[in-house]
């Protein structure tokens, strides 16, 4: 099996972690492929940078033109055009905010989500309502951390991440955490270590739902919403873009 996990920016010091990690927790005999689109933000902290970093995305499935790869990672935390994402190709397309969550809601009653900079605040909570799962979320408790902090200051993070950690549990009776940044891979056993309850590494969790969906046979159903795009002329786009 052979996996393509995107990261929609363009810090490679973070695709570089996000593939060993992914690789760490799926099966030795599949393969996670990491990439970075060749433009976009160098991280993403705001609905811009979201929106910019989608065509990236986009063009690192639609390249899969000789049915390289099984399935696909969308590994940011807002989860970025997935529902697009999911309209180019049948193969499972797997974002880590959906991973995690899901993955969080059957280990507890309910989870938080510990995150970046307090401005991501709602958009990480529209994440978490897309899932439909709000109602299982105890609490989105935000850090100062920058996204490429979680990546080059590796203890500050966790410390940080710690501490957002415990007040979920003793403030918001959060019985579950979610770490709320691809940049966050790894830290979920350290972190897991102080804490008394399960953490959870979105990075790790999107990878091996979307090895699972490859493994039941399962492919996106095209029936209505997710059938590919109406054929159209688009402008100034690769001719891979012309579906």
């Amino acid at each position: 099996m052979k996996i393509k996990a995107i990261n929609p920016n363009t810090t490679l010091e973070m695709t570089e972690n996000i593939g060993a990690v992914a690789n760490e927790y799926t099966a030795d005999d599949t393969e996670v492929v990491a990439v970075s689109p060749d433009r976009g933000p160098i991280s993403i902290e705001s609905y811009y940078d979201d929106y910019l970093a989608v065509p990236g995305i986009l063009d690192e499935i639609l390249k899969d033109e000789d049915d390289e790869f099984d399935a696909f990672v969308n590994s940011c935390w807002g989860d970025p055009g997935l529902d697009a994402c999911r309209e180019v190709t049948d193969k499972p397309v797997v974002g880590i905010a959906e991973g995690s969550m899901y993955v969080a809601n059957m280990l507890g009653a309910n989870f938080s989500v510990v995150t970046i900079l307090p401005r991501a605040r709602d958009f990480i909570e529209e994440a978490v309502r897309k899932t439909g799962l709000d109602g299982h979320c105890a609490s989105v408790r935000c850090t100062d951390l920058t996204v490429v902090e979680t990546e080059n200051t590796r203890d500050a993070a966790a410390k940080a991440l710690l501490e957002a950690s415990w007040e979920a549990v003793e403030e918001d009776d959060a019985e579950v955490i979610c770490l709320g940044c691809a940049g966050m891979g790894g830290l979920d056993e350290p972190l897991e270590a102080e804490l008394p309850v399960p953490v959870i590494d979105s990075v790790g969790a999107g990878a091996v739902l979307a090895e699972s969906l490859v493994q039941l046979g399962k492919r996106t159903s095209t029936v209505r919403t997710y059938k590919r795009p109406e054929s159209k002329e688009i402008v100034g786009y690769p001719e891979r873009y012309q579906l």
